[in-house]
């Protein structure tokens, strides 16, 4: 689930009650706003769900970037290093917060005094870590420090328009998948690589999709067409573009909204095994 101030169920009591009607599915939101909730109140609620899910949790979270969310809230939208800087300090402090014993924690942002966050997780010593990114720095420290990584456009002006598109082509995310490489060195291989793909549709009619698609946001057809953050066409064409992204970019871990979970079943299930 997202993490917004839209339309939308707040996705602390919400995936708690998806867990509880489930028994094996994870859980986890595409992300938490380290800016939303202080750490230390995060970090609680995060470790609960975990304890009560029985260790079904992935910790999804990141600088913020949604602009209307502030401005609706109030809330200062600081520039993106002061957001990201933010950001690092509040995931250290829920990591340091779900390990054993009390800490202390002195940053620019945030002060900790001998506290011992309880309850623990189940899932020692702390439940997946998902970071996603679309520059440099936080695809950088994502791999450094997350277990998850997701590639996302580039968010800067806040809003999804036409910069945010044009870092979504195939060799934008060629580049950014080079910095996760080149950043994690030997941690590249316990990394799950993680995509959303805004642009669904199971259809017959691939090409004619893609090329309404391409119209509607303003690029060519090839763009719509190779861009891993689409995935159009009939369920045959999907599986072999999922495999091929995933020989590339070694992505395996893809999502779609909540809109197409149950046109995507065929994929799924199709691709049960590969």
């Amino acid at each position: 689930m997202p993490d917004h101030f839209t339309d939308q169920l707040a996705p602390v009591p919400a995936l708690q009650a998806v867990a509880d009607a489930t028994t094996t599915l994870r859980v986890g939101a595409l992300v938490w706003d380290n800016d939303y909730k202080h750490p230390v109140v995060l970090a609680k609620e995060l470790a609960t769900i975990d304890l009560l899910s029985e260790g079904r949790l992935e910790i999804g979270i990141g600088a913020g970037w949604m602009i209307s969310d502030y401005e609706q809230a109030g809330i200062p939208y600081d520039a993106a290093g002061v957001r990201i800087d933010r950001f690092i300090e509040g995931l250290e402090i829920i990591k340091r917060s779900m390990n054993d014993g009390a800490f202390s924690f002195s940053g620019k942002h945030y002060t900790i005094s001998n506290y011992d966050g309880l309850p623990k997780p189940v899932q020692r010593p702390c439940p997946p870590i998902l970071i996603g990114g679309g520059g440099k720095r936080v695809l950088s420290f994502a791999a450094r420090e997350a277990d998850i990584i997701g590639i996302n456009g580039t968010m800067t002006a806040g809003v999804v328009g036409p910069d945010a598109i044009s870092s979504m082509t195939a060799d934008a995310v060629e580049e950014k998948v080079n910095i996760v490489r080149t950043a994690a060195g030997p941690r590249l291989a316990d990394i799950e690589m993680n995509i959303r793909a805004f642009f669904v549709k199971v259809t017959d009619d691939a090409a004619g999709t893609i090329s309404g698609m391409a119209q509607m946001i303003g690029v060519e057809p090839t763009m719509v067409a190779d861009t891993p953050f689409a995935l159009i066409g009939p369920v045959s064409k999907i599986v072999d573009d999922l495999l091929a992204r995933r020989e590339r970019w070694g992505f395996s871990y893809v999502i779609v909204g909540a809109e197409d979970v149950d046109s995507f079943a065929p994929v799924v299930a199709a691709l049960n095994g590969k």
